[in-house]
């Protein structure tokens, strides 16, 4: 929007985004829609710049003019065409002190955004501080909010790297990075409503989502990213990685324009955070995060009727082919950003011309290229990528034009809109050549000026649109020979050819609308928000109902699983000790005469000896029941010395085969199990391998042998078939007899992984009391799960156990004592 005057009006254009704003505004969805944004850059008018470094004063309607949405946008990469053709940008102003904008005038500015035509808008105010009570917002070096997303973000996910510094910038970006986030997550916390969805666009606001979650935990959030999303490999190479994924994952859904954006959000989530993932979203901090891909479209519609219902363009199309008489046109529209591939797209035309030298003199390319806005290309020491283009263009024309023939014509520029959809209805060729995009929409606004000349697109495989336009064709842009012979190809192709392979585009086009994508996406969340409900959800443990029936209870038997349970999970299972305080408070619940307290484990008898077997009030079970130390005794039984381990040796030689072939995987050897851990392998490769080896143990050994292959976190084991945590759960219930007043009256099991599955299973089949019972998985609530109730990680474990022995004040969990 631009304020000017005491008037706001809408901006035009065909951006694919605002257009889902104003679809969303408009009366034919059930959206009630608000749309939160910032205000962009400020900057005094020219009649009230004061002298350098001095303060602006703003008091009047008339002295603001909000850049982000007005004539010289700043997200010129959510704007294809620019309003006014004729604008050049500004030149970089002084910032001096600052400016100052009244409360009066930020009010005045609201109230005609929340009744602006296209919908309500809600400006966020970034400021520096405020002044006599907020009468004044400071602004200063405005610029630097999205200093962080474009310089370090918008860089590395198009898979561009800095050289090395000291990181002093980067520290600084990057607070007011956060700062910024802030400010949004502020603006919608006072406007939310119980029950409204929340929807984040863009690499600029990626801490939002978490932000958001952690002042209301209940919101719905959807996130879409419309920039590529980097592999695991670059991503890790950003500083910030860990924050910018939490960031994210405080989403119900997060959106991409591809599969492959898709699958390397997922990949970074396992492999820098940890958490479980798949094609379908990733298992992060007790909830399920859905991950899905929907390519955004454009308003086909309004672009087919603007391109074709204006005289002004009929009347521009009739010149430009007056102009270029007896020339196919070849027209390739992009921002001046080096990701665009222009350079690219130049080197093969002038390929194309050396092999083809037929056409010389018959073909033209047009390359409209406008102005960046990213702050990360601005910063282009010596206008390197401006520099390159045009000596390309003079070195073309030089080599290969003449008076009466110039192969190249650049136009460093904005178009009019008219001369935009006049230049795309023209071409006989769409080029479009870049190196790493998100979603290209001139391709899809081209197919649509194409509807009666059909003229092919050729598409870099590497613009997020390759996946939607799949009839177009489809190039290398670093394979300059390759474009060269396609640009041949697309002149050559017969009419028939052409109106097949259009026919097919265009189809997609008109169909896979912006107003389809707004529908998809917000159905898809909704859709995400009920599947994953308190229908197949596993509730959080009651600790109000737990605390209850612990304090009724005269007989208590607690069984705990050790690794991902007391302790988290780590890449060296050596280095899961117990910490001083899970030892103090298994030691006081075992302490207290009317409990029976065991750790049931997979760990072998020394590493629970060692950790702990100095609590003698303590039963401690090893290798997942094949050996039990009863409390008050230092001596092991072992329930399994009558079993032949033959078994072993075929085992080992299989286990050994894929720690070869699996680095930083290695074998662990227990007394009675073998266990194959790969948590310090790569985690893709290590799950897969994982896979492999189990179906080779079971097609060989497992028939052989009376013994089953268990998945555990991150590990493969084997044990005998008998030997399982179920048994001890079910021998240490019996022992208690099942005569009237025998049974435990309290019983609390906690495991995390599918070996802890067994003791669920086994209290399930018991004849215990229902509400007597507390089985409890560690982990996410949407884990396919035995267990009746759920505690997020080893920290809230404690913390219950810190409650039954009253360390933990009660009022913190809500509970009246």
């Amino acid at each position: 929007m631009a304020k000017s005057g005491s008037t706001i009006k809408s901006r035009r254009g065909t951006s694919a985004l605002f257009d889902a704003f104003s679809h969303l505004a408009g009366p034919n969805t059930q959206w009630n829609h608000t749309l939160v944004g910032w205000t962009g850059e400020i900057k005094a008018t020219n009649e009230l710049l004061k002298s350098p470094g001095s303060v602006s004063s703003l008091s009047s309607a008339s002295t603001l003019s909000l850049n982000k949405l007005a004539s010289m946008p700043l997200n010129k990469a959510s704007a294809p065409i620019p309003i006014d053709g004729t604008t050049r940008a500004p030149p970089p102003q002084s910032h001096g002190d600052g400016l100052r904008v009244s409360k009066t005038d930020r009010q005045r500015l609201e109230k005609q955004l929340l009744r602006d035509q296209n919908g309500k808008i809600v400006p966020v105010w970034l400021m520096d501080e405020s002044e006599d009570e907020n009468e004044y917002a400071v602004l200063r070096d405005q610029a630097r909010w999205r200093r962080y997303a474009e310089h370090e973000l918008y860089t590395l996910f198009h898979y561009k790297q800095h050289e090395p510094t000291d990181g002093r910038a980067e520290c600084k970006s990057w607070v007011d990075y956060c700062r910024m986030n802030e400010m949004f997550a502020d603006r919608i916390v006072e406007i939310y409503n119980p029950g409204d969805i929340v929807w984040i666009h863009d690499y600029h606001l990626m801490l939002l989502p978490n932000l958001l979650r952690q002042r209301i935990p209940n919101i719905y959030i959807g996130f879409f990213l419309h920039i590529p999303f980097p592999s695991s490999e670059f991503l890790r190479c950003l500083t910030q990685r860990k924050e910018i994924l939490t960031g994210v994952l405080g989403s119900n859904m997060v959106g991409f324009q591809s599969y492959s954006f898709s699958r390397h959000f997922s990949s970074c989530c396992t492999r820098i955070l940890g958490f479980d993932s798949s094609s379908a979203g990733v298992d992060a901090y007790g909830a399920h995060v859905a991950v899905d891909v929907f390519p955004i479209g454009i308003d086909a519609a309004a672009v087919a009727k603007t391109a074709y219902g204006s005289r002004k363009i009929d009347a521009k199309i009739l010149r430009i082919r007056e102009q270029y008489a007896g020339q196919k046109i070849i027209v390739g529209r992009d921002r001046l950003d080096t990701v665009r591939g222009v350079a690219q797209k130049l080197m093969a035309f002038e390929m194309f011309l050396e092999r083809y030298p037929q056409w010389r003199g018959k073909v033209v390319l047009i390359q409209v290229t406008s102005p960046t806005s990213v702050e990360e290309e601005k910063e282009d020491a010596g206008h390197k990528i401006a520099n390159k283009i045009s000596d390309l263009v003079s070195r073309i024309n030089g080599r290969y034009g003449g008076l009466e023939y110039t192969p190249v014509f650049h136009f460093p520029q904005y178009l009019s809109r008219d001369e935009y959809y006049a230049l795309l209805r023209v071409a006989d060729v769409g080029l479009i050549t870049s190196v790493r995009d998100g979603m290209n929409t001139t391709s899809l606004e081209y197919v649509v000026c194409q509807k009666d000349s059909h003229g092919p697109v050729i598409l870099s495989e590497f613009s997020g649109t390759a996946g939607s336009l799949t009839s177009a064709i489809h190039i290398n842009p670093w394979d300059l020979g390759g474009v060269a012979e396609a640009i041949n190809a697309a002149l050559l192709m017969p009419s028939g050819a052409r109106a097949n392979q259009h026919r097919q585009m265009y189809k997609h086009v008109v169909t896979n609308t912006i107003q389809v994508w707004c529908k998809n996406y917000l159905g898809r969340l909704l859709m995400n928000l009920t599947s994953f409900d308190q229908s197949i959800a596993t509730p959080a443990l009651d600790k109000v109902k737990l605390l209850n029936r612990y304090r009724k209870a005269k007989k208590r038997l607690f069984m705990f699983d050790y690794d991902g349970t007391l302790t988290p999970i780590v890449k060296d299972p050596q280095a899961a000790i117990p910490s001083d305080r899970v030892i103090r408070s298994i030691k006081t619940l075992a302490s207290d005469p009317r409990n029976a307290v065991w750790i049931i484990s997979g760990r072998d008898q020394a590493f629970l000896d060692e950790w702990m077997g100095h609590i003698p009030e303590l039963g401690l079970s090893a290798e997942h029941g094949s050996f039990i130390r009863h409390p008050g005794r230092d001596d092991w039984e072992n329930l399994t010395e009558k079993i032949d381990m033959g078994w072993q040796k075929d085992v080992m030689d299989i286990f050994q085969h894929y720690t070869e072939r699996t680095q930083g995987s290695f074998i662990e050897r227990k007394r009675i199990a073998l266990t194959w851990h790969f948590r310090r392998a790569d985690p893709e490769y290590g799950a897969f391998q994982a896979l492999e080896c189990k179906k080779h143990l079971e097609s060989t050994v497992a028939k052989k042998w009376d013994v089953e292959v268990m998945n555990g976190k991150a590990n493969l084991e084997v044990r005998p078939t008998f030997v399982n945590k179920g048994e001890i759960a079910k021998r240490l219930v019996n022992e208690y007899g099942h005569a009237v007043g025998e049974p435990p009256e309290f019983v609390l099991c906690l495991g995390d992984d599918f070996t802890d599955e067994d003791m669920f299973r086994a209290l399930r089949a018991s004849k215990l009391p229902s509400d007597h019972v507390f089985s409890v998985t560690v982990g996410a609530s949407s884990k396919q799960t035995l267990a009746g109730w759920h505690l997020l990680e080893p920290a809230d474990v404690i913390a219950s156990i810190a409650l039954l022995n009253g360390s933990a004040s009660v009022a913190c969990h809500g509970i009246t004592a």
